[in-house]
């Protein structure tokens, strides 16, 4: 994370926001509260889009932040999962002690895709569940994890996405396994010849 980090508050005019975007070449900065908290985070885009004099005045909803103990992948979830392209560092207290990115994130993802794809295979897959090869494809881009394919039954499955998921590397999971059907739950019916008579 950025431990530098350059803040307005709620009063601060949107030309002077503009003008510290430029001169940091940063895109958005976090709006500061009372006893440095953060109540929200401004963006170029949101220059653009809502013409307001103040800071202030272009708030709408609050900050999504991450705490200084969370671990990397619990901050590129966080990331995916609401669509933000920084999030503010919080202390216990709630207090800004840092910045972090999507690109200070990059050097923790820039292990291959086909490692990860590797790991889960060998490691997750065939090493602890015992899966089949076959039974469950991979599928890595980007740090997001697609499985597909057939396993026996849904505790199978759900363990199977719980462990990926902690595999490290791997920001995102996408579940296309089915659970595969039991051909032996309905018995056959017996041949007209051998009924009794």
């Amino acid at each position: 994370m950025t431990d530098e980090v350059v803040t307005v508050d709620c009063a601060t005019p949107s030309a002077e926001v503009a003008g510290l975007l430029a001169r940091h070449s940063i895109s958005g900065v976090p709006v500061m509260g009372e006893d440095d908290h953060v109540v929200r985070i401004v963006s170029a885009s949101d220059l653009l889009s809502k013409h307001a004099s103040t800071v202030g005045k272009m708030m709408s909803s609050p900050a999504v932040t991450v705490y200084a103990e969370q671990t990397v992948t619990e901050a590129a979830r966080l990331m995916t999962r609401r669509g933000c392209e920084r999030l503010p560092v919080v202390d216990d207290e709630e207090r800004l002690v840092g910045m972090v990115t999507r690109r200070d994130l990059l050097g923790f993802f820039l292990r291959p895709d086909a490692e990860v794809e590797l790991r889960i295979r060998d490691d997750v897959l065939s090493g602890v569940l015992r899966v089949q090869a076959d039974a469950v494809q991979v599928h890595v881009l980007d740090g997001v994890v697609v499985l597909a394919g057939r396993l026996p039954h849904q505790d199978l499955i759900r363990t199977a996405l719980a462990l990926t998921s902690r595999t490290e590397g791997v920001v995102a999971v996408v579940n296309r396994i089915s659970v595969q059907p039991d051909d032996t739950s309905s018995p056959r019916k017996p041949d007209a010849a051998s009924w009794p008579t």
